[in-house]
């Protein structure tokens, strides 16, 4: 088949769940012998990685436009190639459908999180966001959610259906902690954090949280976000109250990045709008002690091997429990990372995207076929 991917920043991927989901199933269906074509952001103009043809398209630096713009672009170079099947990643994206659909190419969207609930969009951007998953129940083919709370969800609120498909969590049976002592860190002798720097992802709850208990070891904060904000500063604003709090930006190597997880005595997690969350996923397969926002998309990956807070005060009593009984918080990463190996492969994903893809092709999945269920 020949399968195009569109809406994300495109691979390789570096900046977060949609970008990581693209780069996993888009190899692994190139292996299995298909074409995948990725549709590309950025300065990278490299025609080729792992298999997967890249096509570089710009698009306007901004908050609002900038996904839709370079969609947009995806698109009109997508209807001068030969395509079998469009996977289409953000229901940001569903005003283009109709040119996806006219060019009779079955097409798939993965609805993402509850995108309209994020801080940062006003009342327009939140009407916007209604009004495009609205259009992606009318008109895609199938809806992919990555998660079993955004599945009812959408069929709660717009009585679709759609197809529960989670993403893969990687798998660390060992890890070399020399890469720790690059931030002078030692495993077990911090509480980390790995989030963009955005208010659904409470990473300033978490520093407040901190700030309240009498935790002796250092929090690490790795993220950052692509615009300036005013959330951002009070982040900033907040951590600069106490020396324990380190905040590193973006970690882009890999290596690292998998060592601050799995060194970690605790990994705080404070995603509230999304599915299933990768950098979750990533911190239990690296076996760290999970603490998480307490939402039902939390409570759903991790099961009985996270706990959970909702408070300042609550994070601040989870992090001393944590440091007053490391062998415990250590027992409960361990049952994490076997949980995530049993229930969130990568290779049992990519499958259930490839048959999504031959049932599109074969039209036994359309959205006529969808809208009868």
């Amino acid at each position: 088949m020949r399968i195009a991917m569109i809406g994300t920043r495109g691979v390789p991927a570096r900046y977060g769940g949609f970008e990581t989901a693209v780069e996993e199933i888009g190899l692994r269906l190139v292996k299995a012998g298909h074409e995948v074509r990725v549709y590309c952001r950025g300065d990278d103009d490299t025609a080729e990685y792992l298999g997967m043809h890249r096509v570089l398209c710009p698009a306007l630096k901004h908050p609002v436009a900038e996904t839709l713009s370079h969609t947009a672009l995806s698109v009109a170079h997508l209807l001068r190639r030969r395509t079998d099947v469009a996977l289409v990643f953000n229901a940001a994206n569903a005003p283009l459908l109709p040119l996806i659909r006219a060019a009779r190419i079955p097409v798939a969207v993965h609805v993402d999180g509850l995108e309209w609930k994020r801080a940062k969009w006003g009342p327009v951007g939140r009407r916007y966001y209604l009004a495009n998953e609205r259009l992606s129940v009318a008109l895609a083919d199938e809806l992919i959610a990555d998660a079993v709370g955004i599945q009812d969800y959408y069929l709660e609120r717009y009585r679709a259906p759609s197809m529960f498909i989670p993403y893969g969590a990687p798998i660390q049976e060992h890890c070399d902690f020399v890469r720790l002592r690059e931030l002078e860190l030692d495993a077990r002798g911090y509480h980390l954090v790995v989030a963009r720097l955005e208010p659904e992802n409470h990473v300033d709850v978490i520093i407040e949280g901190y700030l309240r208990s009498r935790a002796t070891k250092p929090l690490v904060v790795v993220g950052s976000v692509p615009y300036p904000s005013d959330h951002e500063r009070r982040i900033q604003d907040l951590a600069a109250r106490d020396a324990r709090v380190r905040l590193v930006g973006g970690v882009w190597d890999q290596d690292l990045l998998d060592a601050l997880y799995a060194g970690a005595a605790s990994y705080l997690h404070g995603h509230s709008v999304g599915g299933t969350n990768p950098s979750l996923l990533r911190a239990m397969g690296a076996g760290a002690n999970v603490i998480a926002w307490d939402v039902n998309f939390n409570r759903e990956v991790l099961g009985s091997y996270g706990t959970f807070f909702a408070s300042p005060q609550q994070l601040g009593e989870r992090i001393e429990v944590t440091e007053a009984d490391l062998p415990a918080a250590e027992a409960n990463g361990v049952g994490a990372r076997e949980r995530a190996a049993d229930a969130y492969r990568w290779d049992d994903v990519a499958l259930e995207y490839e048959q999504l893809c031959l049932d599109l092709l074969n039209r036994t999945r359309s959205r006529r076929h969808r809208t009868r269920i």
